[in-house]
């Protein structure tokens, strides 16, 4: 999921090509320090892989689980210049990472299992110069949840469109699918808290489905696309979903994604975007035949939605390179990526395996798995790749946040602002 925006000024490459992420003493020991993004329950898939490469290689590994304040936390350990060698986190690390010299280029060709890893998946490793800057762990797309329960009952069709969807959100608002006999159902679950950049976290596939985009690129440089007429209709649609057909749960514009889980959960809306990641905890709480997972949608210009991964980024300022680079080659083979998927349990950290030896619905034993895949591959798309996508984001769900706030605001004005503010950033960052 997204970075925040706060960044610790005047940290340099060259600050960490010469100060060790660590002391002395982690380097004599040889035992790496690895830091992932996770939840308590994802850290104890990931002590299982640590566990598999250490009886492996004799390489001892400090693990370091952070959910909370996250990149918060790698700023203060940049600060301090004691970096952990290795981190594994989204591709929201890659801009800022490589734009204060967190992080070291990778040479593809040197890594061993390179050629079993996924070709797409390298994309989101590579940063705008053409250069890798991390190593692809775990790849994803996101997809449409639905109370299949709740649409049998009121007769509905898997829907397929646009309108469809629009449709089956004001059934589930308006036509009692629970059969409580109360108004106490919602259409459509979105997390559109500016915190983190969720609203364009959400609001993204929505645009590339009505053939809009953030930016357009040419020859190595961008322009705002944000203000064009298909971004400007495609913007509108989705302010209708909370202005005009009112199908959004209520609190929707402050609200991050660990607290609207529970509205999909516990009955009181009806349909999700989100990720494959959700599949574990809603077989548990909810039940594997009470809903459904399929591909977004399609809008004026498809199906388009956001596809991405978690990276393996080796660390600037590490005396241990040869185990950083042997710790990733671990990660991407059979064997790293067979643990990390968690075989039929919830949790995985790898959610589509990098390594084309391995078959996701072979080892995951379910068949929406292969409904994800399908989705990556036809359908996913990352965000733009500049030399620091973050702060561009911030801008934009704070732009799309207020606009679906604001049901009577000029939307190709407040875009034409957006697109102001993208031109801006990007000449700081010599990318328009």
């Amino acid at each position: 999921m997204p970075a925040p925006r706060r960044i610790v000024a005047g940290l340099t490459l060259l600050l960490f090509a010469t100060t060790a992420c660590g002391s002395e003493s982690k380097s004599e020991a040889a035992s790496l320090e690895l830091w992932t993004r996770s939840t308590p329950a994802s850290a104890e898939v990931y002590k299982k892989v640590i566990a598999a490469y250490t009886a492996k290689t004799g390489v001892k590994v400090t693990y370091v689980p952070i959910y909370e304040n996250f990149e918060n936390k790698i700023q203060e350990a940049a600060a301090a210049r004691d970096l952990p060698d290795v981190v594994i986190n989204d591709v929201s690390l890659l801009g800022t990472g490589l734009s204060q010299g967190l992080i070291t280029p990778v040479d593809r060709a040197a890594v061993a299992g390179a050629a079993d890893t996924l070709d797409r998946a390298w994309n989101q490793a590579r940063a705008a110069d053409g250069k890798y800057y991390g190593i692809p762990f775990s790849t994803q797309a996101v997809a449409t949840f639905i109370r299949k329960d709740w649409r049998e009952k009121l007769g509905r069709d898997v829907p397929t469109t646009w309108a469809e969807l629009d449709a089956l959100a004001r059934a589930f608002q308006n036509d009692d699918p629970d059969g409580n006999g109360k108004d106490d159902t919602y259409g459509m679950l979105v997390p559109a808290s500016t915190e983190r950049g969720y609203t364009a976290w959400w609001a993204s596939s929505y645009l590339w489905q009505g053939g809009g985009d953030f930016l357009t690129e040419s020859g190595g440089k961008f322009t705002p696309a944000i203000d064009q007429p298909k971004s400007v209709e495609a913007v509108k649609w989705m302010r209708n979903l909370f202005c005009e057909d009112k199908v959004v749960v209520p609190g929707a514009l402050t609200l991050i994604t660990d607290d609207a889980h529970p509205f999909f959960e516990t009955g009181k809306a009806g349909i999700y975007l989100t990720g494959p990641w959700m599949m574990g905890r809603f077989d548990k709480s909810l039940g594997k035949d009470r809903y459904e997972v399929i591909p977004s949608p399609a809008g004026p210009a498809g199906q388009g939605v956001l596809g991405e991964g978690e990276n393996i980024y080796l660390m600037a300022g590490s005396k241990l390179g040869q185990q950083q680079k042997q710790l990733a080659e671990f990660l991407i083979s059979p064997e790293g990526q067979r643990i990390g998927m968690n075989t039929d349990q919830p949790n995985p950290v790898v959610r589509l395996p990098v390594n084309t030896t391995v078959d996701v619905v072979a080892e995951r034993k379910d068949e929406r798995w292969a409904t994800i895949k399908e989705i990556y591959r036809d359908n996913g798309r990352l965000f733009p790749q500049v030399p620091n996508w973050t702060p561009l984001r911030q801008q934009a769900s704070e732009t799309l946040n207020s606009i679906f706030a604001n049901c009577g605001a000029d939307v190709q004005a407040e875009l034409t602002r957006l697109a102001g503010s993208f031109r801006t950033e990007l000449a700081k960052q010599k990318a328009g």
